[in-house]
């Protein structure tokens, strides 16, 4: 026990010093994100861009010459470096090289650092690279491991593990991107969330119980889509740490407003997006945001929150002959 503790302090120690140095970076890239106001769009390509890098460092690590002097490296003194902290009974070279990793370049980090950029706020930024550090420490420690008792051992199955959760992420990253963009929206029989219910005009749900201002089931403060007493349509999306409905149905060639009500509403559903509109939005803890949609044709308007995980959808729907 005290062998294989001796064997993991140093591996520890460094991964500690990766993790403050990029949980920093993060926040930095975070403020420049915020201060660079992208569109929800530009956003979107980022996150592409992100995920396709982070396919090319897995195909690399599967082995596929094709890509290899695509995928950025570090220098060989750097390796020769990480090896021998790994054989050291220190835990300061260890913490120091790991915190000096921020300045070497890697393919999927550089694709990490788009997605924190594209978060907007030093918070989020910041909790995107502490979770990919995170997220990768298993790895990084059975590798750091074994470095310490074999000099190959295990090292290519190790480089495939990786490259399949990197993959695995990779394409998590880019259908969040398409659906971000506006492009996409993935769900089963094409709607954008299984689970939910289409809300329409005055409160009725299609294929559920009636929901109007007499029973007490409306999602927000009032029916989830209304005509107001001066004649204009009003969607109302309640957002907590996610979206409560997540299908509308409304009035197509009527002034339209959406409301955003927030209600204790926390993560990435604060922050709103409307690719199609360049609408972005950051959603009040606790109150509404409202948004003008002008008056729309008849047609599917997409929302989400700007990391792509969450969407819906407001269809607009014209009067029938």
């Amino acid at each position: 026990m005290d062998l294989t503790a001796k064997n993991l302090a140093p591996v520890g120690a460094f991964l500690a010093g990766k993790l403050l140095s990029h949980t920093l970076l993060g926040a930095l890239l975070g403020v420049f994100g915020d201060a660079l106001q992208p569109s929800p769009r530009t956003q979107a390509v980022l996150l592409l861009v992100a995920g396709l890098l982070m396919v090319v460092f897995a195909l690399d690590l599967f082995g596929v010459k094709a890509v290899a002097r695509l995928v950025p490296r570090p220098p060989a003194s750097f390796g020769r470096l990480l090896r021998r902290s790994a054989r050291t009974d220190s835990v300061i070279t260890p913490a120091l090289i790991g915190f000096a990793t921020v300045l070497v370049p890697c393919g999927v980090t550089l694709s990490m650092e788009l997605v924190a950029i594209t978060s907007g706020s030093a918070v989020a930024g910041a909790a995107v690279m502490a979770g990919f550090v995170l997220g990768t420490a298993p790895l990084f420690a059975a590798l750091g491991y074994l470095l310490r008792r074999t000099s190959r051992a295990l090292s290519g199955k190790l480089a495939a593990l990786t490259g399949v959760v990197v993959l695995a992420i990779a394409v998590w990253t880019m259908a969040s991107a398409l659906q971000a963009g506006g492009w996409v929206s993935f769900d089963t029989q094409g709607k954008p969330a299984a689970a939910s219910e289409a809300f329409t005009v005055e409160g009725g749900s299609q294929g559920g119980p009636e929901r109007g201002s007499g029973g007490g089931q409306a999602s927000g403060p009032a029916a989830p889509v209304r005509i107001d007493a001066s004649g204009k349509q009003v969607v109302t999306l309640t957002v907590t740490d996610f979206y409560e409905t997540t299908a509308f149905t409304a009035k197509a060639g009527v002034p339209t407003t959406l409301v955003l009500h927030g209600k204790d509403a926390g993560g990435c559903a604060r922050a709103f997006t409307i690719p199609e509109l360049g609408v972005s939005e950051i959603v009040e803890r606790n109150g509404d945001t409202k948004v003008d949609l002008g008056t729309r044709k008849p047609g599917t308007l997409r929302f989400s929150c700007a990391m792509g995980m969450q969407t819906g959808t407001i269809n607009f729907q014209g009067d029938k002959a």
